[in-house]
């Protein structure tokens, strides 16, 4: 029989006090994980020191990123045997020593590739889940709020890491600061492993119980993540993530030419809204998955479906620069406002316990739409000769996409029991 005595348990040691101090490791190693999205400050370097086309360049990131979300499902599988503190101190080995390799790729782009794209990358994947897995069973009562804040940790890395690596390469240049770089990521990420562990079994902070609505939202018992797929639920949190990500990513991969052919400003100016989405993005992560405390999981990804299909329609009638990096940086907000929200959303259907396996392998969204999106409007662009037509198109996949999170409820007890009968 269920036993949904989990949310009900009376809180044990470690103090909330010791939970902060977890949060705070947990944002320190998102934000040196988060750092690869500084990326684009070593494109224009390395082309120039070896030739290398931006094309040829930016493929060591996309791999890095495609090879992320794989590797968390492998991080989510191998905290069930071995706790969040081993995966953690691996992450900061294989992410400082794939980005410290990659000082080595003088002239040899597979070098580049292997080290940053494919090391560093597994790296990236085994730390950025640690925190969000770990987290969300520290904080029962802020599961939301909790999430949010680790992965604007990782939304927040560009914003830190460029400015310093940008003058790094200006001083030493830019295969030295790669290991300068490696060195670094090496220290924080490790550095906040140590302090990553499981709560006590049945941990509930002090005077802390599930609300009516909270307890109508969540699943009272913990789905192993054979269980989980076999709900019809998990595909279609999969899916809302998917699509959330696509139509984000879109605008990231084309943000500086949309904007100079919209608003026909010049590319300098263009370039500048770079940053100011990376703050929404970041920002987006945070404030969505705390306001899904508030009002509910389904509620805001079904208030940022609808937001994004106006604001899609509306880029192509502005004809302001600041009218566009407003609409830019609200899509980015949603698109940040996925990964902050998924998690808990993940944790509410499927408990805490094995969560790290089932919102990792969920990641594998994250890759694809790094594929789907960039790609759909780069060929509606190219094939039409504008971005209207493209847009036009996410907003109406963005209205469909509402759909999914208006009907989707939590998976039944029964049903989970059923299926384990049957296998």
């Amino acid at each position: 029989m269920p036993d949904s005595s989990r949310i009900h348990a009376v809180p044990t040691q470690p103090s909330t006090t010791n939970r902060w101090g977890i949060a705070v490791a947990g944002v320190v190693m998102q934000i040196a994980l988060g750092a690869v999205y500084a990326w684009s400050v070593f494109r224009i370097p390395l082309s120039k020191a070896f030739g290398w086309t931006i094309s040829q360049v930016t493929f060591a990131f996309t791999l890095s990123i495609l090879t992320l979300g794989f590797a968390a499902f492998v991080g989510g599988l191998w905290m069930r045997r071995s706790g969040p503190r081993v995966v953690a101190v691996a992450a900061g080995i294989l992410y400082g020593l794939g980005v410290f390799l990659a000082s080595f790729s003088a002239g040899r782009l597979y070098w580049l590739y292997f080290s940053y794209g494919l090391i560093a990358g597994i790296g990236l994947g085994l730390g950025y889940i640690v925190p969000v897995a770990t987290l969300v069973k520290w904080f029962p009562d802020k599961r939301g709020m909790i999430t949010g804040l680790a992965v604007a940790g990782f939304g927040a890395g560009a914003l830190i890491t460029a400015p310093i690596a940008s003058r790094l390469i200006v001083n030493i240049g830019v295969l030295k600061t790669f290991s300068v770089l490696g060195v670094a990521y090496f220290i924080a990420v490790t550095g906040a492993a140590l302090f990553m562990k499981d709560p006590p079994p049945d941990y509930a902070p002090a005077g802390w119980k599930p609300s009516a609505t909270q307890t109508k939202q969540r699943s009272a018992t913990d789905y192993t993540l054979r269980e989980a797929l076999r709900q019809w639920q998990w595909y279609a949190l999969w899916a809302i993530l998917f699509l959330n990500t696509s139509a984000g990513i879109s605008i990231i991969s084309q943000a500086a030419p949309m904007a100079q052919e919209i608003t026909g400003v010049t590319a300098a100016v263009a370039a500048g809204m770079v940053g100011i989405i990376s703050i929404a993005n970041g920002a987006g992560r945070f404030l969505w998955a705390w306001f899904s405390d508030l009002i509910g999981r389904r509620t805001v990804f079904l208030t940022m479906f609808l937001v994004q299909a106006v604001a899609f329609w509306l880029l192509t009638s502005v004809s302001t620069f600041t009218i566009f990096t407003s609409i830019a940086f609200v899509i980015l907000m949603c698109y940040g406002g996925g990964f902050g929200t998924m998690p808990a959303f993940a944790a509410d259907y499927f408990g805490p316990k094995d969560v790290g396996s089932i919102y990792g392998l969920m990641l594998t969204a994250w890759g694809f739409a790094g594929v789907l999106g960039p790609t759909l409007i780069a060929r509606i662009r190219q094939g039409t000769g504008h971005y209207a037509q493209a847009l036009h198109v996410i907003s109406i996949i963005m209205l469909v996409s509402a759909v999914l999170p208006l009907f989707t409820r939590p998976p039944q007890a029964h049903a989970r029991d059923k299926n384990r009968r049957a296998a």
